[in-house]
């Protein structure tokens, strides 16, 4: 395993320069005044000891990005201490504050983060209006977190402390908590012995080590008692340990298996599902040190666990473990930067393996801890495929979109218990492929996913070049085809196809967890797959070129992994397991699925992007906004040297959905994105340019709102 020192993540997390930092921070401010003590305010007796509090405001703009000074009143001095939420009067007459001064304002919430006995501010301080509650929610560790994740995702640190700490519940708050309790003793390995060195990760956890390994589990549902041990390891050595997973049903999962393993009370669990109250008890005490392990989803990476010994991360792949809102970070990432700044242990696992998960294994930051090839033939089911011309000459799959083979594993599969059929989720959009070898057609600039507009041209999905004479660069092709959208009615058809079975459905309008090991048709969108009893005795991945053909870098990792995801439920092909995929064999990512190869496919992956110069080797940025407010912001960021900007174009679909607020553009406004690319080493670089531009933007007013420009490092989708 790797050794848990201080080094940098091989994630692009690197730390911008100070000149950089200072530079955001001060990008609008006045020349600094001469150091004065506060004046009385308004006749107020202030504290004597450090009377001047700094606070940062619960406003999530970047020239508001820093601390204001304010008083602290003799009556308040007991209550208003570090980490402390408090109420203060900001803004008046429609203009901000420079220091907390004027009489005026709307009262607004924020953390006191610290106190000091001057002020850069000469003239008289407003006094702080309110402690909310004297429980210290913000430490400084939590703090310092904020600060570096707002920095490397050019975001302001009020939004970020938004998403890390839970809103506030006085009943909550009120109930008092006991000592934490005994570590447990150290787990026996179980079934980590399936892995090479899994059983040294066990052991360095318990003995207090900071192993760093990327963790590829095998099909089955063990993943989450394995996860369940190496927490109670990092809790026999004293330390804490966090676990974040995508999902409340993973969660779930985690959190039965540890209650299975050391009992009650070891852990807290903190998902949206629990409601405000209940997940802010959990949260609290887990701040107090009554509870040393956290299991939780996105918003759980955040959480102040004493004595940090262990971070994991589950199927870091998954979308929701990116935040939705401002500034928009990643699980993965914010993790990693835990363990480097804690000095603590790092587990990656998933069934699959994305790009990222590859490079921390590339650059020697993590280790792998993967089975060897007979363990995973053993427990991995046995794959076929159906391709293109099997389907022309199959009548039944023209009649019914169920190829023969299909209905034939299907009806063997009934034999012995459920089938599961996975469909691809409504809302891909159709893109071009070459018509002879499907390979996805791209811009010869960028290499972005071409699409046809309404005239008939071909045009860039990222750069916005057109493309007059297209031809495929792995076969020479000259036709193109659009993409197959997954259909609407497959459990109509599969119940006419097999009358006496039961079908159930598993999707966004209702997810199932569970499905018993009777004989039924089980037919899931991805991700929603419930686990069957005993395992699923078959399993059919229809419609595998719409996410093949999915407009995006990551569309075949992504369709791999969750075609993985649906398969790793299907029992051993040693007890007839059988998954039939309806898509071409030659494809990298169906061979990736028939070898169950994740990791080359992730490497071979890895290695291409490095040479086109694409994320994660590179650290991009995506600008998005109105057409006018985009080029003007583009023309006052001063940007790295070695920075490329591509496009912009109309803004993709994903992003259509803006948010319509005061200020914000007007519905039917066109709104156009840029992509920023720099290579390695100047993400840090580039984070600091764009949010320095956009403080500048918001402090004068630019044309447009700065508001209305949205920065987006690192996105998921740049198709």
């Amino acid at each position: 395993m790797s050794s848990g020192n201080g080094q940098q993540s091989a994630g692009g997390g690197e730390a911008a320069p100070p000149e950089q930092l200072a530079l955001i921070r001060d990008a609008v401010r006045k020349a600094k005044t001469p150091k004065a003590k506060p004046r009385t305010w308004r006749g107020a007796a202030l504290a004597k000891d450090r009377p001047v509090a700094r606070v940062v405001v619960d406003k999530g703009v970047l020239h508001l990005d820093r601390y204001f000074d304010y008083a602290v009143p003799e009556e308040l001095d007991a209550v208003a201490q570090p980490g402390v939420r408090v109420r203060v009067r900001f803004g008046a007459g429609g203009r901000t504050v420079r220091e907390g001064r004027r009489e005026g304002g709307g009262l607004i919430d924020g953390f006191l983060v610290e106190r000091v006995a001057e002020s850069d501010y000469r003239g008289p301080l407003a006094a702080l209006a309110q402690v909310v509650s004297p429980e210290p929610v913000l430490s400084p560790e939590l703090l310092d977190l904020a600060r570096a994740v707002a920095d490397r995702y050019a975001g302001s640190l009020a939004d970020v402390l938004q998403l890390a700490v839970p809103p506030r519940h006085a009943r909550a708050e009120a109930a008092t908590t006991g000592p934490p309790p005994a570590p447990p003793a150290a787990p026996a390995p179980g079934s980590w012995l399936r892995y090479g060195h899994g059983v040294d990760f066990l052991r360095s956890l318990a003995r207090g080590g900071a192993p760093r390994a990327v963790w590829t589990a095998l099909p089955g549902p063990e993943w989450a008692e394995e996860i369940a041990r190496a927490v109670q390891a990092t809790l026999a050595s004293g330390r804490g340990a966090l676990v974040v997973l995508p999902a409340g049903r993973p969660a779930a999962r985690v959190d039965a298996a540890l209650r299975e393993l050391i009992g009650e009370g070891q852990h807290a669990l903190l998902t949206a599902d629990a409601g405000q109250e209940r997940r802010y008890r959990e949260w609290l005490a887990v701040r107090r040190g009554a509870v040393r392990a956290v299991v939780g989803t996105r918003a759980a990476m955040f959480a102040p666990v004493r004595d940090l010994g262990l971070v994991v991360v589950w199927d870091d792949g998954d979308a929701g473990h990116s935040a939705d809102n401002a500034p928009y970070p990643h699980v993965r990432e914010v993790l990693e930067l835990r363990a480097t700044r804690d000095k603590c242990a790092f587990l990656l696992g998933s069934r699959s393996c994305t790009v990222e998960a590859a490079q921390l294994v590339e650059s020697g930051w993590a280790a792998p801890l993967v089975a060897d090839r007979e363990r995973v033939r053993a427990a991995a089911p046995l794959v076929r495929t159906v391709g293109d011309g099997d389907l022309a000459r199959d009548e039944a799959a023209r009649a019914a979109r169920l190829p023969s083979l299909a209905w034939q594993v299907a009806r063997e599969g009934l034999r012995h218990g459920p089938v599961l059929v996975q469909v691809p989720r409504r809302g891909y959009v159709p893109k071009l492929a070459c018509a002879r070898c499907r390979a996805p057609a791209r811009c010869r600039h960028c290499a972005g996913p071409l699409a046809a507009q309404d005239a008939g041209e071909l045009r860039c999905g990222w750069c916005g070049r057109e493309e007059a004479s297209w031809h495929c660069p792995e076969c020479g092709g000259f036709r193109l085809r659009a993409q197959i959208v997954g259909a609407r009615r497959t459990a109509e058809e599969l119940g006419r196809a097999f009358p006496a079975v039961p079908v159930r459905t598993s999707g966004r309008e209702q997810v199932l967890d569970t499905v018993p090991a009777a004989p039924a048709l089980v037919v899931s969108t991805p991700g929603a797959e419930p686990v069957a009893e005993g395992g699923y005795a078959a399993a059919l991945l229809l419609d595998g070129w719409a996410m093949l053909g999915r407009p995006d870098l990551r569309a075949g990792e992504e369709a791999l992994r969750r075609w993985i995801g649906a398969s790793a439920l299907v029992r051993p092909q040693s007890a007839g397991g059988t998954v039939v995929i309806v898509a071409e064999a030659t494809l990298r990512p169906v061979q990736a699925l028939v070898r169950w190869d994740p990791v080359g496919h992730a490497v071979r992956e890895l290695s291409e992007r490095a040479e086109l110069g694409f994320p994660p080797v590179s650290r991009m940025a995506a600008v998005t906004g109105p057409a006018d407010a985009l080029a003007s912001f583009l023309r006052a960021v001063e940007l790295p040297p070695d920075a490329e900007v591509l496009g912009p174009i109309p803004a993709p679909s994903s992003e259509a959905g803006r948010p319509r607020r005061p200020g914000g553009p007007p519905p039917g406004e066109p709104w156009e994105r840029a992509l920023v690319r720099v290579p390695p080493g100047s993400g840090a670089a580039l984070a600091a340019a764009l949010k320095t531009a956009l403080a500048t933007r918001t402090a004068r007013g630019g044309s447009g709102g700065g508001e209305t420009v949205r920065i987006r490092i690192d996105p998921l989708d740049i198709g």
